[in-house]
């Protein structure tokens, strides 16, 4: 489960280091302003798409990080090369579902007894203590 406190600092030291305000990082990531401040505050959680969102926009920050704090700020050197872009003008595109429960597990440290390098993930959904929710599915 994600620290809203502690996510809500890292949001402020992503801002903080590309010398954005709040609305100017909503504009960059794709988001509406008040989803910022809602997360800032701590009212929301950050939802899946808004991590995946802050990942698309600044490919260097390590998902780790981002989710639990931990490690760098910044993916490391073999991350980076893993899967460059065929041409600097051409940005790779990637499907976020495509991400393994594998990946997901061992970067987040969520349920660590549940990897399985076998499965990969068709659909994830979000509950929210307000009874609502989100699903993401694998474009098939």
């Amino acid at each position: 489960m994600i620290n809203s406190k502690e996510f809500s600092k890292r949001l402020h030291t992503i801002m903080e280091k590309y010398d954005l305000s709040a609305s100017a990082f909503a504009d960059k990531i794709g988001v509406g302003r008040s989803s910022i401040s809602h997360i800032i505050s701590g009212r929301n959680k950050p939802s899946l798409d808004f991590i995946l969102k802050i990942l698309e926009a600044f490919p260097e920050i390590d998902l780790y990080w981002l989710m639990n704090g931990k490690g760098n700020f910044t993916a490391s050197q073999e991350k980076k090369i893993k899967n460059p872009p065929s041409s600097p003008t051409e940005k790779k595109e990637e499907n976020p579902v495509n991400i393994t429960k594998n990946e997901i597990l061992e970067k987040t440290n969520i349920f660590p007894d549940a990897v399985s390098s076998s499965k990969t993930i068709e659909k994830i959904i979000i509950l929210y203590s307000d009874g609502s929710f989100d699903s993401f599915e694998k474009n098939k």
